[in-house]
């Protein structure tokens, strides 16, 4: 069980905040200690303007790693080990980001982002202080990240390229792209969303990358999705690197409209990238570089030995994970999984049963109902559920909305929340959109759908964070299930599979022509298997869900293997961490990188 920190509220701080507070003189005599204690060493000072149970969250900037640091005894130590090595220099406010906050009545913090120099980058941070019952402020929480390199700026604004180029950009493009005269520094498995927003990233930093995507077209691997997926995040959240959507986007973009706009990102932002091929062998060698083979779509074969590897084939790399249950071999209809679903009226005049109850489930049981098809869920485990309407005007609003903050602000608000220290928040939030979802939660209750409340009661982020999964962000398709449109059985857990259909431990029947099974993907290294063999595979870190202190295992970092990253994440993770990615391959190879100091796994 991960362990869940009290929030900071004014009774367990016995404080209270001044009605006449001057917010703004708060906030700078704290951080003019914080960089005073900071520039001259002094890790018993700078703890000192901490509470007891406090929280300190660092991506790259003082760690080379993602780390968070729960309590004053563990930020000591840390600072302890790792201040005088980083030298952090020149710390600052930054201005117009500094606001009294009060997200709740019984909790007051001030909240200010600053900016601040390390020996080899620069970086950017938040910090939440509250009050103390003498009357000081006080840092409950602090976030930590590296922005960019010393010497090594991104090629974008002011520092792109100014020449003019008369009809030469063509022949430039193919030569770029073809890599007859050059090897690439890293080679992208996987042109997703993933895959194209590192290799923007490298690109930008000087980096050379080679995109390989399996399929014919960049974005054939949303298009050739269901043909009902549509993204259940806004817009405001789901910018990519440098090139946001325009102004006109909707505000839940279509599969086929996303698989388009990767297309015309790939191809703005010129990236290289090769479809139709296949990267069919990568291992290291003995001088610590990759011998990668790829299979080219016009039937050639191309080697490489490459500095970096960078895996962009998502949680489940591609491929989803069937159950196994008796008599699937004897079942006379149609077993698949939801990754090879296309489109319902494949399914005209059969019985559908999807098996699942979060958001592929829904959507593919929402389709089948609008195309007129006997479709049933089953539920095998309760479902976490919230309303796009009511759930995303608290978990995003204002931060990813119309109006809000830059992303590569908002990203660093977000982040600034170590996942642990967040779980009191996310609970109380989850009872206010519980509250807020209380007819369409009531409706699913009373036609017997097993709901929860999320992993450790804290609703969404959570259950994301840790499982990738659990949870269905409704539509629409709580209504149908509501109203007996589309049909729901879990009553009972699957016993085996008939000739005709499901047999259930109770021993009911339910009779199906197609069983579609939306129960998510299995261990993400499997996907590496094929590519970097068993051995490889074997030394891999674990991908995915929370470790101890509340970080994300494997990704975007040390997976434990040199020279070996995976990316990862929805399109606002792939986009922030695409960048602490790029970062590390940049300082890597301009022999920048420092000691990464990471957790005992």
């Amino acid at each position: 069980m991960l362990p869940v920190p009290n929030l900071p509220t004014l009774d367990r701080l016995h404080a209270t905040v001044a009605p006449d507070l001057d917010v703004q003189k708060a906030a700078a005599s704290w951080m003019d200690s914080f960089a005073s204690y900071v520039n001259a060493g002094d890790v018993d000072g700078v703890v000192g303007l901490f509470i007891d149970e406090s929280h300190w969250r660092d991506m790259l900037a003082l760690t080379w790693d993602f780390r968070t640091f729960h309590g004053a005894p563990s930020i000591h130590k840390f600072l302890s080990d790792r201040l005088a090595t980083s030298k952090v220099t020149k710390i600052a406010i930054r201005e117009g980001m500094t606001s009294l906050l009060r997200p709740y009545p019984d909790i007051a913090w001030i909240n200010m982002m600053f900016d601040f120099q390390t020996e080899v980058g620069f970086g950017s941070g938040v910090v939440r202080i509250v009050p103390t019952a003498n009357g000081d402020w006080k840092a409950h929480c602090m976030y930590t990240n590296l922005d960019d390199l010393k010497g090594f700026p991104e090629q974008i604004g002011p520092r792109r390229n100014h020449a003019p180029n008369h009809g030469k950009w063509q022949d430039e493009r193919l030569r770029s792209r073809a890599f007859d005269d050059e090897v690439p520094v890293a080679i992208v498995i996987g042109g997703g969303h993933s895959g194209l927003d590192v290799a923007a990233r490298l690109k930008a930093l000087g980096v050379r990358a080679l995109v390989v995507e399996k399929n014919a077209r960049i974005g054939d691997n949303w298009r050739n999705r269901y043909q009902a997926l549509c993204l259940h995040d806004p817009v405001w959240y789901d910018h990519l690197p440098y090139l946001p959507f325009p102004p006109t986007w909707p505000v839940y973009t279509p599969a086929l409209k996303l698989g388009n706009w990767l297309e015309h990102y790939a191809e703005a932002m010129e990236l290289d990238v090769w479809t139709s091929s296949t990267v069919t062998s990568a291992r290291t060698n003995a001088a610590g570089k990759w011998d990668v083979i790829i299979s080219c779509g016009d039937g050639s074969e191309r080697r490489f030995t490459v500095n970096h590897v960078v895996f962009a084939l998502g949680i489940g790399a591609g491929e989803g994970k069937l159950p196994e249950y008796p008599g699937m071999d004897k079942f006379k209809g149609q077993i698949i999984h939801s990754t090879q679903h296309k489109r319902a009226t494949d399914h005209k005049g059969k019985k559908v049963v999807v098996v699942g109850a979060c958001t592929s489930a829904h959507d593919i049981a929402v389709d089948y109902y609008e195309q007129g098809v006997d479709v049933t869920i089953y539920q095998r485990s309760s479902s976490y559920v919230l309303s796009t309407k009511h759930g995303w005007n608290r978990i995003m609003k204002p931060i990813y909305w119309e109006g809000g903050p830059p992303v590569d602000i908002a990203d660093r608000l977000s982040a600034s929340f170590p996942h642990l220290m967040a779980v009191p928040l996310n609970q109380r939030q989850a009872e206010v959109i519980a509250e807020d979802d209380k007819e369409i939660l009531d409706g699913l209750k009373k036609v017997g759908f097993r709901l929860n409340k999320g992993t450790l009661d804290a609703g969404f982020a959570i259950s994301a964070w840790d499982r990738a999964g659990g949870y269905y962000i409704d539509v629409g398709g709580s209504k149908l299930i509501i109203d007996g449109k589309i049909k729901l059985k879990n009553d009972s857990q699957i016993s085996e599979f008939t000739e005709t259909g499901l047999k259930f431990e109770d021993g009911s029947e339910l009779p199906v022509d197609v069983v579609v099974f939306a129960t998510g993907f299995g261990d993400a290294r499997e996907g590496l298997r094929k590519v970097f063999g068993d051995e490889l595979r074997e030394k891999c870190k674990k991908i995915w869900g929370l470790n101890e202190e509340g970080e994300i295992n494997g990704a975007w970092r040390d997976l434990g293997i040199p020279g070996l990253w995976y990316m990862t994440g929805n399109l606002a993770l792939a986009r922030f961490h695409s960048k602490h990615v790029a970062l590390q391959i940049k300082a890597m190879e301009e022999g920048v990188f420092g000691e990464r100091y990471s957790a005992e796994d």
